[in-house]
């Protein structure tokens, strides 16, 4: 059988773990409330409604993407186009295709940081496996303007940090939501783990704090994993509607 990716391929290492694709979560959470194109988002009144849902489902397509046979992952990537199509249909315009890849540049850079962050470093054949993946989704898709090589979207990347953030009212609204459904202790966790993973330009357009002050509990929590502890932290620091949804991301799915 063949798979989208590899069984042994780093991206099923970064996205078969929950404690990764919550820093992922994290880092995406930040950048979608500075992209210029998050009006889109705000149209269906899916993301303002339900913040955590909308992004949860941004990560579970792309995880079963990573996890699914190949015919099995086309189908999930061409029903991911239909609906970004059904939306474009219903608002009588086009989504720029500059906001497509920056969803795709997200999914790519937060893989990499959140691994690099709570595993080890990646080496460069590691991240151009994760640039490859990804953007063989954004082909499928039908996306256009992608860079083709890994070292190009690092430029392009850098371009898209500086061209396509801005701090507007979605900024502020979608982080008051954040607090609405977090509560203000998960909020503040929620924070502290995006001063950790975002790069420096949404650091600076959200204000966010020089200091990462989560660092001393980060490494308390890598400790724990030694002994199969971390369920205890993870417990007292998740939201409870989706508690078991993140336990599920633990488990590769075949």
């Amino acid at each position: 059988m063949k798979y989208f990716v590899p069984e042994d391929s780093v991206v099923r290492q970064i996205w078969g773990k929950s404690d990764t694709i919550l820093f992922i979560f994290a880092g995406a959470s930040a950048e979608f409330a500075l992209n210029k194109a998050v009006d889109w988002l705000y149209f269906t009144g899916r993301l303002p409604a339900d913040p955590l849902g909308r992004l949860f489902s941004t990560v579970g397509y792309a995880r079963k993407i990573v996890f699914s046979e190949e015919a099995a992952a086309h189908r999930a990537i061409d029903a991911m186009a239909a609906i970004h199509a059904g939306v474009e249909a219903k608002r009588g315009m086009s989504i720029p295709d500059w906001a497509y890849r920056d969803v795709l540049f997200m999914l790519i850079d937060y893989s990499i940081r959140a691994y690099e962050l709570l595993e080890r470093p990646l080496a460069e054949a590691e991240r151009a496996e994760v640039f490859s993946t990804f953007n063989r989704v954004g082909t499928r898709m039908g996306i256009r303007g992608l860079p083709d090589t890994y070292s190009k979207w690092r430029v392009d990347r850098e371009k898209h940090l500086q061209q396509n953030l801005e701090r507007s009212r979605y900024t502020y609204d979608l982080y008051k939501q954040y607090r609405k459904h977090l509560g203000s202790f998960r909020y503040w966790l929620l924070l502290q783990a995006q001063v950790l993973v975002v790069p420096q330009r949404v650091r600076e357009l959200l204000g966010l704090a020089r200091l990462p002050l989560l660092l001393p509990v980060l490494g308390v929590y890598k400790f724990s994993r030694r002994f199969k502890a971390e369920w205890l932290l993870k417990e007292a620091i998740l939201p409870p509607a989706y508690k078991a949804e993140i336990r599920e991301l633990d488990v590769a799915p075949a």
